[in-house]
């Protein structure tokens, strides 16, 4: 969780209750971290009954590690798109486009851009580049992780 630094850092993120309401509203599985913009974002939101008939869910992240079906990043805006009912609800109800959250996924693309293209001549032959790029190695560990670019 190193990207909890870019969140705010631990006083900003908070304990969702993944299902708001309920019977198991207080139980372990049912409590997840979250960023405070996000949390405050979903709130008391849960689908409705017709909601769900029509596949609109929240992704439960203990179940499903991999997004990758159902959420991508589009590559030339940094933007999240949802490929599925769920992915779009999910997106919706957690503002997963806010500017802000966008803004960190361009930062992190163009920083592992810049490190991926950085001759290992150039690297070697400047004094003090290798720390800076250690620097900006640990820098983008912090940020959002990647998310698999929207399929063609």
């Amino acid at each position: 969780m190193q990207h909890v630094q870019r969140a705010g850092g631990k006083k900003c993120m908070e304990v969702d209750h993944f299902q708001p309401k309920g019977g198991n509203r207080h139980h372990y599985i049912n409590l997840f971290p979250a960023t405070r913009h996000c949390n405050g974002a979903k709130s008391q939101t849960w689908p409705t009954a017709a909601q769900q008939r029509a596949g609109l869910r929240l992704l439960n992240p203990c179940k499903e590690v991999d997004y990758g079906v159902h959420i991508f990043e589009n590559p030339h805006t940094y933007e999240l798109e949802g490929v599925s009912p769920a992915g779009r609800f999910q997106i919706f109800v957690c503002d997963l486009n806010a500017e802000h959250l966008v803004r960190e996924r361009r930062e992190r693309a163009e920083i592992r851009a810049a490190l991926r293209e950085t001759p290992a001549y150039v690297v070697g032959s400047l004094p003090g580049f290798v720390g800076c790029l250690t620097a900006l190695q640990e820098q983008v560990s912090y940020m959002i992780p990647p998310i698999p670019p929207t399929p063609k």
